[in-house]
């Protein structure tokens, strides 16, 4: 599960260019994002990115792993929504505001 969430991470620093704005995207602190790719590095056990103190850039390594990481991010996705495609049935809590006469006569029943 942590070789996900630093996938995710890394793919939205990639995308976006700063592990700021990365956080930012993804409702997280931007050290939880940079640790969560530190760890990913770390059980790889390559570099992912080339860091300074106002810029990343993907490594070689970084290239190949994001073009893969999009791609499995991407068959989840898919997985995700065939699911929730095969409960095409409405679900969920319906609300409703209304005079007692009509509830008592249409309403209630239901």
């Amino acid at each position: 599960m942590d070789h996900i969430r630093g996938a995710i991470a890394f793919v939205a620093a990639a995308r976006d260019g700063s592990f700021t704005r990365a956080a930012r995207s993804l409702d997280l602190s931007p050290q939880a994002v940079a640790a969560s790719i530190a760890r990913l590095e770390e059980s790889l056990g390559v570099r992912l990115f080339n860091r300074t103190t106002r810029s990343i850039a993907l490594t070689e390594e970084g290239s190949v792993f994001l073009q893969h990481a999009q791609a499995g991010l991407a068959t989840l996705d898919d997985a995700v929504q065939a699911l929730r495609d095969r409960t095409g049935a409405p679900s969920g809590l319906v609300r409703v505001t209304t005079g007692a006469a009509f509830a008592r006569r249409y309403l209630l029943r239901l």
